[in-house]
């Protein structure tokens, strides 16, 4: 049987792959994200993800490595994790009663293929008050997120709607990941059942 080792520490991914009943196991890519060039939201996200998986797979020939990458993008401009708090109420600030694009890429690598894809969904925040900004930063969620936010946490609150995938969202669009998946061998353990 096929190994999937996931190239990312975020709890958040490892979380849908186990909800999913996807055996794998966990290895952080130590990739530099940062991307030169002129390059589309798009771009940069398929890129990132597809280093990620390349850097793990080097020392993993034998296995199916899954790399992702999230980022929010707003009037053209890449919002990436927050540098400080300072830098997250800015972020939100700039987001809140507008819509913006979270991108998601995905690549999954092995020694015969090469499978590389993205979900862009739309967002759109609630007007939000500087007190109601002030107060999400200090709950500490925004700091290791692209746009300074989670929807899966506290940051749902400031979400009014969406069009697309959800878990793309969160990071990971799992129903596209576990149908590329299966072209690689890899399925669900649909005997375990999660109560």
């Amino acid at each position: 049987m096929n190994h999937l080792i996931l190239a990312s520490g975020s709890p958040r991914r490892k979380e849908l792959l186990e909800i999913v009943n996807l055996p794998f196991t966990v290895q952080k890519s130590s990739v530099h994200e940062n991307i030169t060039g002129e390059k589309s939201p798009a771009q940069v996200v398929e890129e990132l993800a597809l280093r990620k998986a390349q850097s793990v797979h080097l020392g993993n020939h034998n296995a199916i490595v899954l790399g992702a990458d999230t980022i929010v993008a707003f009037n053209g401009r890449i919002l990436g994790k927050p540098k400080n708090e300072q830098d997250a109420v800015e972020m939100i600030s700039m987001l809140s009663g507008k819509q913006h694009t979270v991108y998601t890429g995905v690549s999954i690598v092995s020694e015969s293929k090469v499978v590389v894809f993205h979900e862009a969904t739309d967002v759109t925040f609630w007007k939000l008050t500087k007190d109601e900004i002030e107060m999400y930063v200090r709950a500490g969620e925004s700091m290791d997120k692209a746009g300074s936010y989670g929807i899966q946490g506290i940051g749902a609150t400031l979400v009014r709607a969406i069009s697309g995938d959800y878990y793309s969202v969160v990071g990971l669009p799992i129903a596209r990941t576990v149908r590329e998946l299966k072209a690689f061998g890899i399925t669900q353990d649909l005997s375990q059942s999660r109560n």
